[in-house]
């Protein structure tokens, strides 16, 4: 059996494209333990989210040229693991509450480098701004900004209507932003 762990993700997808089972496998163990992490800080519902897990998998077994290699792979996997649990969650005749688990309980050992970047905007200025926002407001800026969803996506997620969405984006915007304003002029 050859060795692929040291290979980079472009080319293993590279080989996904020519139907490599184990590059794909590679993948798979390369990325779906942070996926799962953060898929289950969405949803409570463990099936769920291993449903979306693997139908990401899938997508990129089927479309592994969709990925042009001008990006990092493990945000165009979240990309399309989020927007399978919205589908499913789409599906369902109520929504599923977003578990709000922190990202400072993840393990060092499967931190993605977006999480160790949203972990150091916590620390800052953007971080306190974003804590004195409502849990409400919060949530519309994870699922929007952070998540990249859309608004109608956003709001089945959190079970609201997608206008509720939009206001509450607008607010909380509006609100981040005179806040590190006035932080600015008081250095």
């Amino acid at each position: 059996m050859r060795e692929l762990s040291g290979l980079s993700d472009v080319i293993l997808l590279g080989l996904v494209a020519d139907k490599d089972e184990a590059a794909l496998r590679e993948i798979v163990e390369r990325h779906s333990p942070w996926l799962l992490l953060r898929l289950l800080r969405k949803t409570p519902d463990r099936d769920l989210a291993h449903e979306a897990l693997h139908d990401t998998f899938v997508a990129v077994w089927k479309h592994p040229r969709s990925f042009r290699g001008d990006g990092d792979l493990g945000a165009r996997l979240w990309g399309i693991a989020i927007r399978q649990l919205a589908s499913r969650l789409r599906k369902r005749a109520q929504p599923i509450p977003i578990a709000g688990l922190d990202l400072s309980m993840l393990s060092p050992t499967v931190r993605s480098a977006e999480d160790e970047l949203l972990i150091a905007v916590e620390h800052g200025p953007v971080g306190d701004a974003l804590r004195s926002l409502s849990p409400e407001l919060r949530q519309v800026m994870q699922a929007t900004v952070v998540d990249g969803l859309s608004t109608k996506e956003a709001a089945h997620l959190l079970g609201i209507p997608q206008g509720t969405v939009k206001s509450r984006a607008r607010v909380a915007k509006a609100r981040l932003r005179e806040q590190l304003m006035s932080r600015e002029a008081w250095s």
